[in-house]
């Protein structure tokens, strides 16, 4: 494939209607620096492009299972991440989906998912320059925002008052609820799992027709990826100046009237814009591309999953399952799912303030760090071996998923309610939790490593930063007829336009720091 449908691809994957509710809904709780979740993308797909991509078509790999199992060899860790993407399934995509999608109205149409993500852009566009309108324009939003008071408080508290620093990118590293050590290196950590290690991202890099068009549109992706500042976290903002008894709500007993959760409605911020705002056929047609946008989506992780179970588990515990039982079992699988996506609905609600978005992170935060550090080290570290990476793996989950469960018996206390989380939630930000995991799995990983035989030859020819294949140019894949002067001037290209791209990506940063 060419580079500007992977580019577009790259971007509307990354897209769905969960984030365009919980960005807009931190956008309303905390202002500008949520953005720093997608302008951090910037780097790390330019890392996929330069580095991760002439990696796995030098290994000639098809998916990273693949990839792990050629440079670790063993079945163990392509079960463990097997089982863990499920998991990360139901925590991170179908629960958000279904949880974003009740949020509107039940209405669904079967359009082209691409196409919805597409008319969803333009709409959100159209509306946000209503929302700007309404507000009197970027100059006027940060005193609006600063005035977002709602009527009714609790007294003695000021969390019904609007963060002093929501209009800077880079907060405080100890207070901060984002705070920029944390957006600097603990999201970097996050962002290289989803964008350099996850299958379906991954994919559609591996489709293209050689490492120039992989170059660009990681490059077009990386600008697109600026859009939603403008586009969903200042609407955001925008709905909680313009209904600050809604969206800012602090009472319990207003949240519940607003949006049925006595947390917080900040994840109403979206969704609150649409309806009030847009005339009624925009509105119809926002609806319907996000509903869309919304069960083409859950169909794409529904069937990835049932195929990952009964495939890469199922198939190891029934060698012998023939093909009705492996489709029974899929179809038994998908109703698992949802249900248990389900009943985790009303304990998402109440985590991380309500913050669909922040919950998101938290999760991705305790379990992500891990695979990030085993294929890391497996990539830049020849001596990395199996026995490291699983001991590695074991150990980060085990200590993320405990961080992950107090968590969750311990959710942020509500407005005016005395903070009892325990020391380690309350002290350590998810950011920076996602530091310390990474730096301690990758520690287990080099001393078991270190402590166990070393990887074969084959586990490590074309496989690693060090012994990438020499026959394969990495200006293009097998078999490309391109003239390597042509390769030469458009791996040029690339190089400036990334260049230029992390030239205004520091500028934004900077603007807005």
């Amino acid at each position: 494939m060419t580079w500007w449908p992977i580019g577009a691809s790259l971007f509307a994957s990354s897209e769905g209607s969960g984030l365009f509710i919980g960005l807009a809904g931190s956008g309303a709780a905390g202002g500008l620096a949520v953005a720093g979740f997608e302008w951090n993308a910037t780097y790390v797909l330019l890392a996929l492009a330069w580095v991760f991509v002439p990696i796995y078509v030098s290994s000639e790999i098809v998916t990273m299972p693949e990839y792990i199992q050629k440079r670790y060899g063993g079945q163990r860790i392509c079960m463990y991440l097997s089982v863990l993407s499920l998991l990360l399934s139901v925590f991170t995509k179908i629960s958000i989906d279904l949880y974003a999608g009740a949020l509107f109205v039940h209405i669904c149409l079967g359009w082209n998912f691409y196409l919805s993500t597409t008319l969803m852009l333009i709409v959100t566009a159209l509306y946000t320059i209503a929302a700007f309108n309404q507000i009197g324009g970027y100059d006027r939003l940060e005193a609006a925002y600063a005035q977002a008071i709602p009527a009714k408080t609790i007294t003695n508290t000021t969390c019904h008052l609007p963060r002093t620093d929501a209009m800077h990118m880079f907060r405080d590293p100890y207070t901060a609820d984002l705070p920029w050590t944390g957006m600097t290196f603990g999201l970097t950590i996050m962002a290289t799992w989803y964008w350099c290690t996850d299958q379906v991202i991954v994919q559609r890099s591996l489709s293209a027709r050689d490492l120039n068009h992989v170059k660009a549109s990681s490059i077009l992706a990386s600008y697109l990826k600026m859009l939603p500042m403008g586009l969903i976290v200042m609407p955001g903002m925008i709905s909680r100046a313009l209904y600050p008894d809604d969206v800012g709500c602090v009472v319990p007993s207003e949240c519940l009237r607003a949006c049925g959760a006595e947390i917080g409605c900040s994840n109403i911020a979206y969704p609150k814009l649409v309806i009030e705002l847009m005339p009624t056929g925009l509105r119809g047609l926002m609806i319907a591309v996000m509903m869309a946008a919304l069960m083409s989506s859950l169909t794409s992780v529904f069937n990835s999953s049932s195929t990952l179970f009964t495939m890469d588990i199922w198939r190891q515990l029934r060698p012998r399952a023939g093909e009705r039982e492996l489709l029974l079992v899929g179809r038994l699988v998908i109703v698992v799912l949802i249900g248990v996506s389900v009943a985790w609905i009303p304990i998402l609600q109440g985590s991380n303030s309500g913050q669909l978005f922040i919950y998101m992170q938290s999760v991705t935060s305790s379990l992500a760090p891990p695979v990030t550090a085993v294929f890391v080290l497996g990539i830049f570290w020849r001596r990395a071996n199996e026995q490291g990476a699983f001991w590695g793996l074991m150990v980060g989950l085990a200590v993320g998923a405990g961080r992950m469960v107090l968590e969750f018996l311990h959710p942020a206390p509500p407005c005016g309610a005395p903070d009892v989380q325990p020391a380690l939630l309350g002290s350590i930000h998810y950011l920076h939790f996602a530091v310390a995991l990474f730096v301690l799995s990758s520690a287990v990983v080099v001393s078991g490593s270190l402590l166990t035989p070393a990887p074969q030859g084959a586990q490590i020819e074309n496989l690693t930063w060090w012994t990438l294949s020499q026959a394969l140019p990495l200006g293009a894949k097998a078999g490309d007829g391109q003239m390597p002067q042509k390769q030469a001037f458009w791996a040029r290209v690339c190089g400036f336009n990334a260049i230029l791209l992390m030239c205004v990506n520091i500028f934004f940063y900077a603007y807005f720091a």
